[in-house]
Parts: C-alpha cells; structure tokens; sequence
C-alpha cells in the first residue's frame, strides 16, 4: 500500500470527529480499551494483527491484564497519515464501544 503524507492539524482534527474512540495530535492516535477478560484481550490482539498485516502498518499495543492501550503513528512520515485513520476505523470495527 503505497504511503500517504503526514496529515495537518486540520485534517486531523475533522477526521478525530468521525474517530470519537481515539485521541492524539498529529504526532499519534492513542485509545485505550478494557475487554471483559483476558483472553478477550489476547483475542483482540490477534484480530488486531490480522488487520495490521493487511494493511501493512502496526500498531504499538501495550497489555495490561485486560486492558489495551493502542498507539497509532506513520513513523516513516513523521506522524499520522491517512493509513493510521484507516487503521483506527478498522481496529473500531472490530472491538467492543464503551
């Protein structure tokens, strides 16, 4: 997939609307998620690399027990592109919202 430019303030800004789960600035998306259990939380890495792979761009995931911290950064731009917006709506799809 080819690499997309670093978004600008602006653009990331309208596109965290439609984001309403993450946070960040244009250095990087960050959310955080609490699954019922561990193993869910082990699950939804899982699913969270399958997505990872097709598009080619990883996220940083911390666990801890059954919570998941997500950061999402373009490093070879220097801060988020379109591709971690896709990312992001992806990884939406696929976990639960509060």
């Amino acid at each position: 997939m080819p690499r997309s430019p670093r978004l600008s303030p602006d653009e990331l800004a309208a596109a965290l609307y439609g984001l309403p789960l993450w946070s960040g600035d244009t250095e990087g998306l960050r959310r955080t998620v609490e699954l019922p259990t561990f193993r869910d939380a082990v699950a939804a890495i899982v699913a969270i690399a399958g997505v990872a792979e097709e598009l080619d761009h990883h996220p940083d995931i911390d666990l801890r027990w059954r919570t998941l911290h997500l950061a999402l950064v373009s490093h070879s731009a220097g801060g988020v592109t379109e591709l971690d917006l896709e990312l992001a709506r992806r990884i939406d799809a696929l976990l639960p919202t509060p």
